[in-house]
């Protein structure tokens, strides 16, 4: 009952001060603004009923119902870097080659940012952007390069919590509290000033787990951070525990994503729900970021005028599958929150059709008026949320498709999305078993029925492959990765024993580095896949 009085106080609030209308005319010259605030890591399914009763997102639920959300929302690679560049530059991962956190976007690649700059716009962006090449670190570099060894070596810390301040410690990510500062005073005293159209972006870490300081600066992001102020925000009732699979009939690359994150042990419920509790109150952090850009639009008179979408780059597994943390195919992994209101779009719209990130770039570029570039993977949502849109010139598939070839999966993952069925296909087609999950029926995704509708498996596998060359992609990738790690391991010369074995993987390294070395070795004189098929029996 506060949650549903929350947001409708909200809603009055805005509405009330600011006379805000969602279908106003317009002339054929009007541009409007666009402001695009970007989350990391945060499950789209809390964007709509029944995700969305678990925690306290009022702005979130402002943009629900005065604007569009999409239910079926994707990433089109579950992992930061390759995620974000599909966003930035409208076309998917294997054309950008997209292969992990530290190979993403050539920094001079032409983003819909610097297209609307290039067209009138005056545009900013602030915070987390993350789409270039040569970042992260080199744990997770080698990790991703290595995936492909045939051993199994702990890469992250395990899934902890950490209650900071107390019940009016309300900053608790600071970093982003100050990127967004930054962003709502460019508002207040640049933007209300400006005679032609801006476009604006702000990148937000949360709620993205934080590195665990015991663990080192290289470590991954395994501690789960809030305040009692935000815990507030969570209806502890209403948090599920996920079922799991036995480790046995788990699938063998869940089963390696599993280990990989150190999630392999033993975990007590309240242990699972305290982690899932402390994330969506992470979530509602995230929420009051938007909140204030929104606060900031409104105060300024520009909220009539401007576009706002939101969206993340992939969301967390929150425990779910026995895994935190992205890089799965799994609804809490691959699902993402996008939702759009401004001027022309349709107000308490739930849209079903399968959409991704790789939209955002023709939507952007259709909404602002300029001429949309070809060769996109991308198309227009304008369409489907637009009161007034014009006939696209594309028809729009009915399918989304996200890859994924990094670390702690240990084969190139290849997920499309159609109506009813998830089909999840690795590597070649062949060596590893594909998954099928009917999200009509099943919504937790245990049960993979592959081997009961093989013709929905075919048609979707051929469908797959009419997009991408699925297998000659992720043979490129296993030849790329043995030649980043065998130059990277030649560049250090003597120290690379050393250095290897102090990677976030160093605990198990050290159990075993004579055999771990081996087989490297090995692994580095192995061509294709008939050599390296995946173990089932990985126990």
């Amino acid at each position: 009952m506060y949650a549903m009085y929350g947001t409708w106080l909200v809603l009055l609030i805005l509405s009330q001060t600011h006379g805000y209308c969602m279908c106003q005319n317009r002339t054929t010259n009007f541009r409007p603004n666009i402001v695009m605030v970007m989350s990391d890591a945060f499950d789209g399914r809390l964007t709509f009923d029944p995700g969305s009763r678990v925690v306290q997102l009022p702005y979130l639920n402002y943009l629900r119902e005065l604007g569009t959300v999409f239910l079926n929302a994707y990433t089109n690679s579950p992992i930061c870097c390759p995620s974000r560049a599909a966003m930035w530059s409208g076309r998917f991962a294997h054309l950008t080659e997209s292969w992990n956190n530290y190979k993403c976007l050539d920094p001079n690649a032409t983003t819909w940012m610097d297209m609307l700059q290039q067209n009138g716009y005056n545009t900013l962006s602030v915070g987390k952007l993350d789409y270039t090449s040569g970042s992260h670190s080199v744990s997770n570099r080698v990790e991703a390069w290595t995936r492909d060894v045939p051993f199994l070596l702990r890469q992250e810390g395990r899934p902890v919590t950490d209650l900071v301040g107390d019940a009016s410690t309300m900053r608790v990510m600071t970093k982003d509290w100050r990127t967004t500062d930054i962003t709502t005073q460019w508002i207040r005293h640049k933007a209300a000033a400006l005679s032609q159209p801006f476009a604006l972006y702000l990148g937000l870490n949360l709620p993205h787990p934080y590195v665990t300081d015991s663990l080192g600066p290289n470590a991954g992001g395994s501690t789960f951070r809030t305040s009692p102020y935000w815990l507030e925000k969570v209806m502890p009732e209403l948090i599920s525990v996920p079922k799991w699979l036995p480790l046995s009939d788990m699938h063998p690359v869940d089963y390696y994503s599993t280990f990989t994150k150190n999630c392999s042990g033993n975990f007590t419920e309240q242990e699972v729900r305290k982690i899932r509790a402390f994330y969506y109150a992470m979530c509602a952090e995230t929420d009051a970021m938007l909140g204030q850009v929104i606060s900031a639009l409104r105060d300024t008179g520009l909220l009539d005028t401007t576009v706002l979408l939101f969206t993340s780059d992939h969301g967390d597994l929150a425990m779910e599958h026995r895994q935190f943390y992205k890089m799965s195919m799994f609804e809490g992994s691959s699902h993402v929150p996008l939702l759009i209101m401004g001027p022309g779009v349709k107000s308490g719209l739930r849209l079903s059709q399968p959409v991704s990130l790789v939209d955002i770039y023709p939507t952007v570029l259709e909404m602002a008026g300029v001429a949309v570039p070809g060769g996109l993977s991308g198309h227009s949502l304008l369409p489907l949320l637009s009161q007034s849109a014009a006939r696209p010139a594309r028809t729009r598939p009915d399918w989304v498709l996200s890859e994924y070839h990094g670390c702690n999966a240990n084969a190139s993952t290849y997920m499309l999305r159609e109506g009813r069925w998830k089909y999840i296909t690795y590597a070649d087609g062949v060596s590893v078993p594909p998954q099928l999950f009917d999200l009509t029926v099943e919504k937790e995704e245990l049960h993979n029925v592959a081997s009961k509708f093989p013709d929905v498996c075919r048609h979707l596998d051929k469908l797959l492959r009419s997009v991408v060359d699925y297998p000659q992609v992720s043979q490129a990738i296993r030849l790329y990765n043995k030649q980043q790690f065998a130059a990277w391991r030649k560049s250090l010369g003597d120290n690379y024993t050393q250095v290897i074995a102090n990677l976030r993987w160093h605990l198990d390294w050290q159990e075993d580095v004579e055999n771990n070395e081996k087989a490297i070795n090995e692994w580095l004189m192995t061509s294709g896949f008939s050599s390296e098929k995946l173990k089932l029996s990985v126990f």
